[in-house]
């Protein structure tokens, strides 16, 4: 299955849109910004507001999963530091998905419980490699692997840029621009990639 390209080009871009999911929702919390535009002081002390709005009055707390989930999602984005960034992610996304089960998220849940199963998905991609942290010897891949590439590097950098600039425009329009130019340069790497995967 490894050796199968179009799997290979499917974990690249899943590893595209979990990174891309974190950075975005982690800039307004590195900013010490609320993450909803509704204030959860009046709300239950069992509600999904309240507990919202007690993570940012915690001030540092706020910025720190901010700054853990940008952590996370830019090694994951980056393909090369892509392993590291999934076994980073995996503890953060399990507390999300928690918490989504805690509260009263209604469809929330459906989305984090399958960022959670594609962070697990990952991590069993890449098991051989893993094998390690449980004191088994890892296995060694003699064929190339299409993270490898430049191509998929160049453009997760390239994702790892553009990524959080919508969160600093208020316009709708500017966001949208911004949207549309990541969806045309992982057109334009996909092209380039499958090319290069020929060729070679």
């Amino acid at each position: 299955m490894k050796n199968n390209t179009y799997a290979q080009i499917f974990v690249i871009y899943l590893r595209y849109l979990l990174g891309f999911a974190f950075i975005l929702s982690s800039i307004v919390k590195i900013q010490g910004l609320p993450f909803t535009g509704e204030s959860g002081v009046d709300n239950p002390i069992n509600s999904a507001w309240h507990y919202f709005e007690t993570m940012y009055q915690s001030g540092l707390y706020w910025r720190f999963i901010g700054v853990s989930q940008f952590i996370a999602g830019s090694l994951l984005i980056t393909q090369r530091f892509a392993k590291l960034g999934a076994i980073v992610y995996l503890p953060i996304i399990t507390n999300i998905f928690i918490v989504t089960i805690s509260y009263d998220f209604h469809g929330t849940l459906v989305i984090t419980g399958l960022m959670l199963l594609s962070t697990l998905f990952l991590i069993y991609w890449d098991w051989n490699t893993f094998k390690i942290l449980i004191n088994k010897k890892p296995i060694l891949e003699t064929r190339k692997r299409l993270e490898n590439d430049t191509i998929w590097q160049i453009t997760g950098l390239v994702f790892l840029l553009l990524t959080p600039i919508p969160k600093f425009f208020t316009t709708q329009k500017a966001s949208i621009f911004i949207f549309l130019a990541l969806f045309i340069v992982g057109i334009i790497a996909l092209v380039i990639g499958f090319r290069k995967r020929k060729l070679y």
